[in-house]
């Protein structure tokens, strides 16, 4: 074997030690996926259907989903078994945050451990009493210059149509919305939202978002697109979702070739843990994708679900494997009753500082900070230089090792 042969067969086998680790975090998540959270899922997928008198065909109705939609403690343990205090709990947090989740998203849950990541996200918590932080973290009631407008930047916004979910997440930063029950905002207050971008020239790059913009019916979504589409100089129209995620049986055939008439047209979905990839939901991405719409994700760092270096990894190599770009991971907000989510910045640096290296550059999203009031997005990077001057600079591999590079 000649020396350079022996030289790359060493580092080769510096490289896999690397990721030994990963790979059987990987395999044992990938088998109990396959071993035990299928067949439960599909146990609770048919208990449900039992218990609502349903079969396949109302199952994959998204209507159907979401009239069913779990939302109170007394149906809820119907299927998940609650303590007395953990009853009571459910209640007293029920009166200050409204929660629901649709029967699919429920019966991805442990209905034994509810510090499972797929419960955390839907159900309630006695965390929520926490009072610290803010309803409006954002800022966003001051950065709404027109009805249903949110903006932040020179030439983009947002446009809120809607308050409703299929499921209301328990990080959600417009919690405050939500209120009592479902609202869509009128065709009197998106009127003015369409004229003031048309008269805002500057505005190249518009966000459908809410609530959740796919919760509207097909016609009443493309009425809104449509206009915006219409829009001289709007170049690109965004949507906002979590459906393909909570309620993946939205996103029909139908819908998707609504869309497509509106290019260039992007989603951005939120997938926060593995957990969540479904078949179903990979479907309902493939769908969009299939249709020329190209998908990014917007994962939320969250205490407990995946502020963990490998969960990350898995979860980002898993939607480029559904051909979902991962976009963003956002710092958590300051939101009021969402305290137990968070995490440092430190603890976010050191995973995305893990990622390089360690995954394909695809497969690393920005980690972004929102600043409060309103004042937009701050990127944060891992630190790589250790010095510099006008004539050289020192920097770190994603190994750790030192490196020099002279100008």
């Amino acid at each position: 074997m000649d020396e350079k042969r022996k030289i790359s067969l060493e580092r080769a086998s510096q490289l896999y030690e690397e990721i030994e680790d990963y790979l059987a975090f990987k395999d044992e998540f990938l088998r109990e996926t396959a071993e035990i959270r299928d067949v439960l899922s599909q146990k609770h997928k048919e208990e449900l259907l039992n218990f609502f008198g349903a079969g396949e065909k109302e199952w994959n109705d998204w209507h159907w989903q979401l009239r069913n939609r779990i939302s109170s403690v007394s149906l809820l343990s119907k299927f998940i078994k609650l303590s007395d205090s953990q009853y009571r709990m459910f209640e007293e947090v029920s009166a200050k945050y409204r929660w629901a989740t649709t029967p699919y998203y429920l019966s991805l849950m442990d209905y034994e451990d509810m510090t499972y990541p797929i419960n955390m996200m839907a159900l309630p918590s006695s965390a929520e009493n926490d009072s610290s932080g803010e309803l409006d973290p954002m800022s966003e009631e001051y950065t709404n210059p027109a009805p249903c407008i949110t903006r932040r930047y020179p030439n983009r916004l947002i446009i809120n149509v809607t308050s409703s979910c299929a499921m209301f997440c328990r990080h959600c930063q417009r919690r405050r919305r939500i209120g009592e029950s479902d609202r869509i905002e009128s065709e009197e207050n998106i009127a003015q939202a369409i004229e003031y971008i048309k008269n805002s020239r500057e505005i190249r790059d518009v966000l459908i978002t809410g609530g959740d913009p796919l919760m509207l019916p097909d016609e009443m979504l493309e009425n809104i697109i449509r206009q915006v589409r219409a829009i001289e100089h709007v170049e690109i129209v965004r949507i906002g979702t979590r459906l393909p995620v909570t309620m993946p049986q939205r996103i029909t055939p139908e819908l998707v070739d609504m869309l497509s008439k509106y290019h260039p047209l992007f989603i951005n979905v939120q997938f926060n843990h593995p957990g969540e990839l479904t078949k179903e939901a990979v479907t309902a991405c493939e769908r969009i994708v299939n249709a020329g719409i190209p998908m990014g994700n917007q994962m939320v760092f969250l205490k407990g679900i995946n502020n963990d270096k490998y969960v990350v990894q898995l979860l980002n190599e898993g939607l480029l494997k559904a051909r979902v770009r991962p976009y963003y991971i956002f710092h958590p907000k300051q939101v009021k009753g969402t305290k137990h989510f968070e995490i440092t910045v430190e603890e976010g640096l050191k995973i995305m500082k893990y990622l390089r290296g360690h995954t394909s550059g695809l497969a690393i999203p920005q980690y972004i900070l929102n600043a409060p009031n309103g004042l937009g997005k701050i990127p944060l990077l891992p630190r790589y230089i250790e010095e510099s001057d006008e004539d050289h600079v020192k920097l770190l591999t994603w190994e750790g090792r030192e490196v020099e590079i002279e100008y």
